[in-house]
């Protein structure tokens, strides 16, 4: 891969490891590039741009597009298209951010939950859905970001949204543990799927899992991780 090709524009599949923020992704990259010698042109060195197609949350690891050069301009392109993810659901507790950044605030009875209860659910909720986000989110509010209300413990009203599920399989059941594949469009939250599904089986739960294997035609299994960019032999003179 060719230093100039970054400025020329490339898209980057991107394996985001766990507990890496998109931003720490990212800015691993713009690191490697900024700092490569065939970026400086005249005595000059040369600013590379550099962004992401859509955030994943910390604890989520897979798949991440991040965009170079003259091809930032397509981000919203893949911004825009769906995604497929795979995780697992516990049930039976809550968290206030729907996954496992906060400790569990709520127990609930599992004992009524059959995996008949389940798959219903699951087939319930596949199609278009009004979706509330997470509090502890990036979207803006009154131009502040809906985390920065929630770390403050002020209560912020969200929007709900129309999003679709275009698929979604339950894997695994293995109570209290549920495993999952959705295939879903722009705008989902899979925790707030988590908490919706623990709605509707009359109890609780919480994301504790999550991958993005898919956005679009493009897979994590063709994705490198962000330290692959700090090996001096990938980024050729």
């Amino acid at each position: 891969m060719n230093t100039s090709d970054y400025r020329a524009g490339e898209v980057l599949l991107i394996d985001k490891p766990y507990r890496w923020s998109s931003f720490q992704a990212v800015n691993k990259i713009k690191h490697a590039i900024k700092n490569h010698a065939s970026l400086v042109v005249d005595g000059v060195r040369t600013k590379p741009k550099i962004g992401h197609a859509g955030t994943l949350d910390p604890l989520a690891t897979g798949l991440l597009i991040v965009c170079t050069g003259k091809k930032t301009k397509e981000i919203n392109q893949y911004m825009g298209m769906d995604k497929e993810y795979t995780g697992t659901f516990l049930l039976g507790a809550t968290t206030p951010c729907y996954d496992l950044e906060k400790p569990v605030d709520h127990i609930y009875p599992t004992e009524h939950i059959t995996e008949a209860l389940l798959q219903k659910i699951a087939r319930d909720m596949t199609g278009e859905l009004e979706q509330v986000p997470p509090l502890f989110s990036a979207i803006m509010i009154d131009g502040k970001r809906a985390y920065e209300y929630a770390r403050a413990g002020e209560v912020a009203e969200i929007k709900s949204r129309v999003i679709t599920l275009f698929e979604f399989e339950l894997t695994r059941i293995a109570l209290p543990e549920v495993d999952f594949r959705i295939v879903c469009s722009k705008g989902t939250y899979i925790r707030s799927i988590a908490r919706d599904f623990g709605l509707a089986a009359k109890s609780g739960a919480h994301l504790t899992a999550l991958r993005r294997t898919r956005i679009g035609p493009y897979r994590v299994e063709d994705a490198v991780s962000p330290e692959w960019f700090t090996v001096e032999k990938n980024l050729i003179l």
